[in-house]
């Protein structure tokens, strides 16, 4: 596993650990840690149902706290953060993080692999950003089946991933799925840098259209996104931001402790995977 990067500031958002950070800081933590060769490590994107979920889950809280970089992925963390003197930290939205690495790692050489996405998304998200980024070497692409992995599919993946060589693996799968899988996989695959960006695949292929900066800005992309897919996340908005707001300020209130050390309750440790 790799090696925390302790020196980062973080906000504490229910437990989470959440960088403090911008876009251009957060690509050139992201450089800084392929150019470093740190070892092999995941980006994770901290919104508020990520959060939620972690909240209610230790082991997810651990992988997600042992992410090398937890990007801001949604305004009430960047308020959160400022509440907590983080004054400039801002929103890192998932896709611009995306295209603004692409975009870095043509300068740089970097090469990318696509993981996620329903059939035929990886490749049209491949053509995609290569018309958009001339010189972007998108050295692979893998759509997963909604179930785990097989054996035999894991050790296709693994060959794949191991001969392609990628500095960067781009997960697009839904929270929590994307933040077990870069934990379990991390240092198997021999990336040095797995980047969970959900929806990502779909704003860039056109499935899932953006809203305007000044709704983000308000906080309501959620809303947005709820007005193009009601039945998949109407469940999840109808729980998730509610209890945000009711847990957040019982954190603010200091009438519950919300700690995110490492040490409980995996002491430390990812659960192995035998079947590797």
């Amino acid at each position: 596993m790799h090696d925390l990067d302790l020196s980062q500031p973080r906000a504490n958002v229910l437990g989470v650990n959440v960088s403090a950070i911008n876009l251009d800081l957060g690509v050139n933590l992201a450089d800084e840690w392929i150019r470093a060769a740190r070892g092999h490590g995941y980006i994770c994107a901290a919104g508020v149902h990520g959060v939620m979920e972690a909240n209610a889950d230790p082991e997810l809280r651990q992988v997600m706290n042992r992410a090398c970089i937890s990007i801001p992925d949604g305004m009430p963390m960047v308020w959160v953060g400022r509440l907590q003197g983080f004054r400039d930290m801002d929103r890192v939205f998932g896709p611009d993080f995306m295209l603004a690495l692409c975009r870095l790692s043509v300068e740089r050489g970097y090469r990318s692999f696509l993981y996620g996405g329903k059939p035929g998304v990886a490749e049209q998200l491949r053509t995609n950003l290569q018309e958009q980024f001339p010189g972007l070497q998108v050295v692979g692409t893998y759509t997963p089946p909604f179930r785990s992995l097989t054996a035999k599919e894991k050790e296709d993946l693994l060959s794949r991933v191991l001969e392609a060589k990628p500095h960067i693996m781009w997960v697009g799968l839904s929270t929590p799925k994307q933040e077990r899988f870069m934990a379990e996989y991390v240092k198997y695959l021999q990336v040095p840098l797995m980047v969970g960006v959900g929806a990502a695949f779909d704003y860039h292929t056109g499935s899932i259209h953006d809203c305007s900066p000044w709704v983000k800005r308000a906080g309501l992309q959620w809303l947005h996104r709820l007005r193009q897919e009601p039945g998949r996340l109407w469940r999840r908005y109808l729980y998730s931001n509610p209890a945000f707001l009711w847990h957040i300020a019982l954190q603010f209130l200091r009438l519950r402790e919300y700690p995110s050390a490492l040490e409980d309750p995996l002491d430390g440790k990812h659960r192995e995977n035998s079947d590797w």
